[in-house]
């Protein structure tokens, strides 16, 4: 995090180090509130990633274009994912942020602190599912066409428990590698090539995020599917993430640009160079 300087004054020049301590205590502030709202943003994505995960999209018809039918290790289908995919570039853009102005112990408490609220969050659900619905809830919502609300509802928010344990686990060990090949990135390339490090720090994590989920959620969990179906479906979810992830720097530079505006070239710099060390 980053260290601000102690100013010890003496009586001649007590008011000048008001004045210094003042601007010290202003610039500590913007940067604790720039890393509450990076980390606000960070928890409201993987937590909601989480819950809009359970629908599955197709790509093709959301763009109004036509099917795209890939084959790979002799499985076929077409581009379907799920809807967490939407927010999960955001997530490892803010990963890369927090890292880049906050250091490896920002990202590391920001990633404990998710994968807590996503346990609580899920804990939260399933009492919410396991208390009985109120008959006139039932019934106004079948007049509306849906026959059984309290089924659909637990559909949306009860995801099975190998679901749940494979997504906090990959997104944790994905977090966790991320910082590391991040800085490894920067202390080869300096403070050049911000765009090299983000991506690359991304293309390394996300193979881990990408199989280990599917890994524990489908192979290890109940539905048991072939190691062929497992990597090719891996494949295409990692190729998915990592284009958007690509498409996504310029965006990067955009929150990079908004940083250094808020807190200062002077103070950004010193935040980053001390984030380095």
């Amino acid at each position: 995090m980053h260290c601000v300087a102690r100013c010890e004054c003496v009586p001649s020049t007590r008011e000048s180090c008001r004045g210094v301590k003042k601007k010290l205590s202003a610039i500590e502030n913007r940067s604790s509130r720039l890393f509450i709202l990076l980390a606000a943003f960070f928890l409201t994505n993987a937590l909601m990633a989480e819950f809009v995960g359970v629908k599955i999209f197709s790509l093709e018809a959301t763009l109004g274009a036509h099917p795209f039918q890939w084959k790979l290790l002799g499985i076929e289908g077409t581009l379907n994912f799920t809807t967490g995919v939407l927010l999960w570039p955001f997530i490892f853009i803010l990963t890369d942020t927090i890292n880049e102005y906050f250091g490896v112990r920002g990202v590391r408490f920001i990633s404990w602190t998710a994968v807590g609220f996503i346990v609580y969050a899920f804990v939260i659900a399933y009492v919410s599912i396991a208390v009985a619905p109120a008959a006139f809830w039932v019934s106004s919502n079948a007049a509306l066409g849906v026959p059984d609300v309290q089924k659909a509802y637990a559909l949306i928010f009860g995801q099975g428990l190998w679901t749940i344990g494979g997504s906090v686990i990959a997104f944790l060990i994905g977090q966790l590698v991320d910082v590391v090949i991040f800085h490894r990135i920067r202390r080869i390339t300096g403070e050049r090539w911000v765009w090299l490090r983000a991506t690359g720090s991304t293309a390394v994590s996300q193979v881990l995020d990408s199989f280990v989920v599917l890994y524990i959620a489908f192979v290890i969990g109940p539905q048991k599917w072939p190691m062929s179906q497992f990597l090719a479906v891996g494949t295409v979810n990692y190729l998915y993430k990592m284009s958007a992830a690509i498409a996504l720097i310029p965006l990067l530079y955009l929150m990079r640009g908004l940083i250094h505006g808020y807190l200062g070239d002077a103070t950004a710099q010193a935040m980053r160079e001390d984030a380095a060390r």
